[in-house]
């Protein structure tokens, strides 16, 4: 075989390649894009100033909107970031540095049960915890809720980038006589920024949208309610509530609300994925 046929073949093959790649990439992203151009189709008509400024109202009543359920949602997740987060990365950073034995191998095997109990699960366990213990249902029982389901999505990949931080970064530290605490939070840590922050979003938007946790522990509430002891009201409950009604004017309310819950997590992900593309991970050679 001659050298031009040699490339003419390599060219084929590497488009043929390139081609399968491209075919099943752009099968990933159709369900993605059929699920917000239905959302936007049927959402976006029942979208106005009221329905962002407005609590609900009876059905047959005009006007009305989730303002409480998107300002529950936001202290929801809120709360639930400052249990998950810190959490979640401190376990990361035990399993990548201080982790290659029978404690980390506990840690890590707990984490991926943990990652795969179903949501349900979780908010009937808070519910236990805290609502039985509070003796009513509240924010914060939801927020606890959340907060688990945040811990091991956030722990395993923390650990895992983390262990992309090349060796010879924390050798170079060590040589100048840091000590390997100051080491894994001075250096490895800001250094694997972009992907624990990415780690954090992972856990962000897999939470957003969860229903059952909150109601064996928010409840729910059809009134405005910042009161973190009192049981408020949260986007996924309300969109729930619509749409099992048999009422055209509820479904349009749960397709605008559904619509504003996704722009609200795409927003946050962009936003935070602008900040994590700052950072300074590079793979270990």
């Amino acid at each position: 075989m001659t050298t031009q046929n040699i490339q003419w073949h390599r060219r084929l093959t590497n488009a043929l390649a390139l081609g399968v790649i491209t075919f099943f990439a752009l099968i990933v992203t159709v369900p993605l894009f059929l699920i917000l151009g239905t959302v936007v189709k049927r959402g976006l008509p029942a979208l106005n100033l009221a329905f962002l400024t407005q609590i609900p109202v009876p059905i047959g009543e005009t006007g009305g909107g989730m303002a409480n359920a998107i300002v529950g949602s936001l202290m929801l997740l809120a709360v639930a970031s400052l249990i998950g987060i810190p959490l979640g990365i401190g376990s990361g950073v035990f399993l990548a540095e201080y982790g290659r034995n029978k404690y980390g191998n506990i840690v890590r095997f707990t984490a991926d049960v943990l990652n795969g109990v179903p949501s349900i699960v979780i908010g009937m366990t808070a519910w236990a915890l805290v609502v039985v213990t509070q003796g009513h249902f509240s924010m914060m029982a939801g927020s606890v809720a959340l907060g688990i389901m945040m811990i091991p999505v956030i722990a395993r990949t923390t650990e895992e980038v983390l262990l992309l931080v090349p060796q010879a970064i924390r050798e170079a530290a060590f040589g100048l006589g840091i000590p390997k605490w100051r080491t894994t939070l001075s250096v490895v840590v800001p250094t694997a920024k972009a992907g624990i922050i990415t780690s954090i979003m992972l856990a962000f938007a897999r939470i957003a949208g969860e229903t059952a946790p909150l109601m064996f522990t928010t409840l729910g509430n059809e009134f405005w309610s910042v009161n973190p002891n009192q049981p408020i009201a949260a986007m996924p409950l309300q969109i729930f509530k619509y749409a099992t009604m048999p009422y055209d004017q509820a479904h349009a309310q749960a397709w605008t609300g559904a619509l504003v819950l996704i722009t609200i997590i795409m927003t946050i992900v962009i936003v935070f994925r602008l900040i994590a593309s700052r950072g300074t991970l590079k793979g270990a050679s």
